[in-house]
């Protein structure tokens, strides 16, 4: 069994060598395997990754819905591990296909795409999402920090949440790589019946296209980061009628789409 976190000792220099304590954060090779056909093989913090494997067959369009899985188990290898999904035939027919015509994945967020086209795949835009006034801004974004316990051990973790502007965060998920831990969100999401549409998406990362458009999957309106976005992504989420808030700290936070929602 992976770990999520790892034990050192490293030598901190704070005017004089000392020997320090640190909890550094753990990553494995993770491969999506469909139907014995292996789809993508990225590193990844290994926790949550039945969801990770939900979430990104859902966001790189692998996949049609849940119901297309059959069954679908987590096994550890020496050098890594597998999710394995069995899938109804249509799909795995469709996938296995696919793979034939594949360059590889990338792991970088775009994976496994073989043109432009799919790089700049159309998104479907999202329904009227949730308005929010500055202080829900401010509060949403406060609430991350004390939730993120991978990442107060560690310090190099990304997260992604659900917040609610009533009951506050319904779920979070953590992962070494920003895309993994939106695509965890994504599968827990699912799995635990949330209402993303009635929820923003929190995020400790920049704001990059392949984000904007696995928010679009997830369903949300609202996407709220710590960072900036791009402007390629500002372009696909002001068609997709997405909200992004970016730089959003402690002293403030600015608009880039649909202004609208924010009251």
């Amino acid at each position: 069994m992976f770990a999520t976190h790892l034990a050192f000792t490293p030598v901190k220099w704070d005017n004089a060598a000392l020997h320090s304590n640190r909890e550094l954060a753990a990553e494995a090779a993770v491969a999506i395997v469909v139907n014995g056909t292996t789809q993508a093989v990225m590193m990844a913090t290994p926790a949550d990754l039945e969801a990770f494997g939900i979430g990104f067959l859902l966001t790189e369009r692998l996949l049609a819905s849940v119901d297309e899985i059959l069954r679908l188990e987590v096994v550890d290898h020496e050098l890594g591990i597998e999710v394995r999904f069995w899938l109804v035939e249509a799909r795995a027919r469709f996938l296995a296909d696919r793979r034939r015509t594949m360059a590889g994945p990338t792991g970088c967020g775009l994976c496994g795409i073989e043109s432009l086209e799919q790089a700049m795949r159309d998104i479907k835009p999202v329904g009227a999402g949730i308005s929010l006034n500055a202080e829900q801004v401010y509060a949403a974004m406060a609430s991350l920090g004390p939730a993120q316990d991978l990442n107060a051990m560690t310090h190099a973790v990304h997260a992604a949440a659900l917040w609610h502007p009533e009951q506050g965060l319904l779920a979070i998920c953590e992962d070494v790589g920003r895309h993994n831990a939106l695509d965890k969100l994504v599968g827990t999401a699912i799995r635990n019946g949330l209402r993303p549409d009635h929820c923003a998406l929190l995020l400790t990362s920049r704001i990059s296209i392949e984000m904007i458009q696995k928010a679009a999957v997830l369903g949300t309106a609202t996407v709220i980061a710590v960072s900036a976005p791009t402007g390629l992504a500002v372009k696909i989420a002001e068609g997709a009628n997405i909200t992004v808030i970016g730089v959003a700290r402690h002293d403030g936070f600015e608009v880039f789409s649909h202004a609208e929602r924010v009251v």
